[in-house]
């Protein structure tokens, strides 16, 4: 009954999609346990580029069953351009489920969170206006409208809309402009969408409970990173969920004795979207070599990635806070054509002292100096290797040395976006996690 999950180790976009679309032919079922469309997972197979926002990765497989758990927030609108957009290619989707305790992205939501875009004191946070932080707000204050209220009463239904329309109102009125959101055109959309996803609701605390009670394998897949978890993230720079391995237990309703295994995705070096601090950024002609050859542009709203070094700190905090029993290490192929790596291994604070943990305040952190272990670059092309022992012996050197400061064990090395350029560095892990 091996529960796996999939959790970002740094500050999302680490590669997740891949390394779950990857796990995913050895599974039953895979399940998205929190964020929403703000996340994009982008999958290749057979050279076909596959963006997903709201499903999650394993949909390719049509005899996987793949979830949206209730930790997820869902914009129906989007969901269904996403479904349309994948029959087109040829997958009909028929193994797409919702829970009927997935919150909703109402119209109004994102034109919230577009204002709500900054913190008490005025800084930006840096977020895709998408609506998720607004949704979560209702999901919290018990205000919210779930997947499973369009299937009680139509007129229990649109009571719900409207009070939760004039709450909005009431509060932001004087401050949003929200004339343009017609709630009658807004509660016969979701009419049609229930008419539309009708055969994809279900139960599905039973139906994951069920599977794993019944020996199948449930992968559980995270959006964004631990460094954006709303708990343990970089507060106030975070998403509004939970992407950490707990949030699993949360966003799909299992309990923790059912997760019999966590893998934390990481890239070979470090990237991060929006505000907040960034302890190794480059900001010079390495930062943006890394960018371009490594494609940093967001999935989904395509802004660039801010780029950096490899942060030792991040990987080793993300291991504690996730229980990682090891790493998929993505993106290596990125730095084949540089002379010198460096992995940040500690930071000199302020006052001199030299932690290698994560300081809790942000001042801290925004105010730190790297102490960076440098090692040789490999300067030959990887991503036609099959085997990691065939990785250059400066490659495995650099992995061995993220495994000996971090902490933690390299599962996997990706030294590409097709599912051929996975290589397996530890067997040994997988099979004792039951995969």
């Amino acid at each position: 009954m091996p529960g796996v999950v999939i959790v970002g180790a740094q500050w999302g976009d680490e590669g997740k999609g891949k390394i779950t679309d990857w796990l995913a032919q050895r599974m039953n079922l895979i399940v998205r346990y929190q964020g929403g469309d703000n996340a994009g997972h982008t999958v290749v197979v057979d050279d076909k580029e596959y963006k997903f926002h709201n499903i999650p990765s394993g949909i390719l497989y049509s005899d996987k069953k793949c979830i949206i758990g209730n930790g997820a927030v869902l914009n129906l609108w989007m969901l269904h351009k996403e479904v349309e957009s994948l029959r087109e290619r040829g997958h009909q989707c028929k193994n797409l489920f919702i829970s009927t305790r997935t919150h909703l992205i109402l119209p109004f939501h994102p034109i919230i969170d577009k204002w709500k875009d900054q913190t008490p004191n005025g800084k930006v946070i840096g977020t895709t206006g998408r609506g998720i932080g607004p949704t979560y707000m209702d999901k919290y204050g018990r205000v919210g409208i779930r997947m499973g209220d369009l299937y009680c009463s139509e007129s229990d239904l649109k009571d719900l809309l409207y009070k939760s329309y004039e709450e909005k109102v009431k509060l932001y009125s004087n401050f949003v402009d929200l004339s343009s959101i017609n709630v009658d055109s807004i509660f016969k959309e979701l009419l049609r969408f229930k008419e539309y996803f009708a055969d994809h609701v279900i139960d599905s605390v039973y139906e994951i409970n069920d599977a794993l009670k019944n020996g199948q394998k449930v992968l559980f897949e995270g959006a964004q990173g631990t460094l954006l978890d709303l708990d343990h993230g970089t507060y106030p720079f975070v998403t509004s969920s939970h992407p950490t391995a707990g949030g699993a237990c949360m966003g799909s309703g299992v309990g923790p004795k059912f997760i019999n295994g966590i893998i934390g995705i990481a890239k070979a070096y470090t990237t991060r979207v929006g505000e907040g601090p960034f302890p190794t950024e480059l900001f010079d002609d390495i930062g943006e070599r890394i960018r371009q050859k490594g494609h940093e542009f967001g999935t989904t709203t395509g802004r660039p990635r801010r780029t950096g070094w490899l942060d030792a700190v991040v990987l080793h905090y993300s291991s504690i806070v996730n229980s990682l029993d090891g790493f998929a290490l993505t993106k290596l192929d990125v730095l084949d054509d540089l002379d010198t790596l460096k992995i940040a291994y500690a930071y000199k604070l302020r006052s001199g002292k030299v932690v290698d943990r994560m300081p809790s305040c942000m001042s801290d952190l925004y105010n730190v100096e790297l102490l960076y272990e440098e090692m040789p670059g490999w300067k030959t092309d990887t991503t036609n290797v099959r085997k990691f022992e065939d990785l250059p012996e400066n490659a495995i050197k650099y992995i061995k040395k993220i495994e000996e400061l971090s902490k933690t064990p390299v599962l996997f090395v990706s030294i590409g976006a097709k599912r051929s350029q996975t290589l397996i560095a530890d067997d040994s892990v997988l099979k004792k996690l039951g995969i």
